[in-house]
């Protein structure tokens, strides 16, 4: 039998596809990423509770287990035995629907993310599962961040069919709101993962993690830092999190787009938010830290694809840390400063910080003048950065003649 069309890279997927045991790996990976992922996200709701409690000097969770740890489970528990109502006027097609196209996103993101193996010396990240040489990930496809970037763009799908279908001018009002801010951050997050693709030269997330193999060549450093902070602040949009939470704004539009959404479909929603934080922290670590890649070269004893798997979670936990601190210190946007912070400020600086390093690239190429190429480009892109800003002044001038605030 020829191997499957849609093998990618994976090695196990280039033998002869049979029930057993190549099907059956598979399916033993899908149901052990998904158990970690519920798992992890189980963790994060009860980590961001304590956390801030313990940052606004309060006890947090401390009754249902040990330390509180079995708290979330109590809630969703409560959540999935609460009475599930459908308004008079809703689609109910669409309206059981929703939640789905918000929390199914989630997984199939977290599914193509490298979470361990050995890329030390000739090591290519491979493992041994009953003897058969695989990833420790889920799938390897060769348009694997291209995955990514869709699964974000369906998720917005999940939100404004939610609104809409509740058949509510609330829900509406706010799951237009929130698909206007994914979608405004969507650009300059796509942005800085082109330049992540262009310098690492591949779209799949193995790839990409295998050429991250020290500090020095860590995305972070390879694309000079500034699309790292531009895809953290668009993925904090992205996910609706604090300081960007205008999607949930209860004070304005009662409970935003999953107003009308109680008990289990509510819970799913509320799952899908902490399951996101958790699948774009890995994929933060995977695209700019390496992935399971240590900072530096070492040979530890014990095996290589387990302190893979260290590396990876002790990157994770710095962003899932930096999300909870976001919540506990930050205060929340005005609309008009978060939509002019993504088309204003962050669309044109990934763009043309994109720009400069291809240019960079291009001239390490021909064998031209590093140096000179870089400060050419460097004051061409601050031209432009000048001439858009007067654009934008004369634009806000015009509207306050006009008697306009925005």
């Amino acid at each position: 039998m020829r191997p499957l069309l849609l093998a990618a890279g994976d090695p196990l997927l280039e033998e002869p596809v049979t029930l057993f045991p190549i099907v059956a790996i598979v399916l033993v990976k899908v149901v052990v990423a998904f158990a970690v992922l519920l798992v992890a996200v189980l963790f994060m709701v009860w980590f961001e509770r304590k956390v801030i409690a313990g940052m606004q000097n309060r006890v947090g969770p401390n009754v249902a287990g040990p330390w509180g740890l079995l708290q979330t489970l109590a809630d969703g528990i409560k959540s999935f035995f609460k009475e599930d109502s459908i308004p008079e006027r809703a689609d109910r097609f669409v309206f059981k629907l929703a939640p789905y196209l918000s929390l199914v996103p989630a997984f199939l993101t977290f599914t193509v993310i490298p979470l361990g193996g050995s890329f030390a010396g000739t090591s290519d990240g491979t493992i041994s599962l009953f003897g058969h040489r695989t990833f420790l990930q889920v799938a390897d496809p060769p348009i694997g961040v291209l995955l990514v970037l869709a699964m974000s763009s369906i998720a917005v799908y999940g939100v404004m069919l939610a609104g809409w279908s509740s058949g509510s001018k609330y829900p509406l009002l706010g799951a237009v709101r929130a698909s206007a801010q994914m979608v405004s951050y969507e650009a300059a997050l796509g942005l800085s993962v082109v330049t992540v693709v262009f310098v690492s030269r591949s779209l799949s997330t193995h790839d990409i993690v295998a050429v991250q193999d020290r500090l020095a060549s860590w995305n972070l450093v390879a694309t000079g830092f500034v699309p790292f902070l531009i895809f953290i602040v668009a993925a904090t949009a992205e996910l609706n999190r604090p300081p960007f939470d205008l999607v949930e704004a209860e004070q304005e539009l009662v409970g935003g787009f999953h107003t009308e959404y109680a008990g289990i479909r509510f819970a799913m929603f509320y799952l899908s938010e902490f399951m996101n934080t958790v699948t774009m922290s890995a994929i933060i670590v995977t695209l700019f830290l390496g992935g399971p890649q240590p900072p530096f070269h070492w040979h530890p004893a014990g095996p290589g694809w387990l302190w893979g798997l260290f590396w990876f979670v002790a990157k994770l936990f710095v962003f899932l840390y930096m999300y909870v601190w976001f919540r506990a210190t930050l205060p929340r946007f005005r609309y008009d400063h978060l939509m002019d912070l993504g088309w204003k400020v962050l669309i044109p600086l990934s763009f043309g910080w994109l720009l400069l390093i291809a240019t960079l690239r291009i001239a390490r190429d021909q064998g031209w003048n590093q140096a000179l190429t870089a400060v050419v480009a460097a004051a061409i892109l601050a031209a432009c950065w000048g001439l858009f800003s007067l654009a934008l002044r004369v634009a806000s001038r015009h509207r306050r003649l006009e008697g306009t605030a925005f």
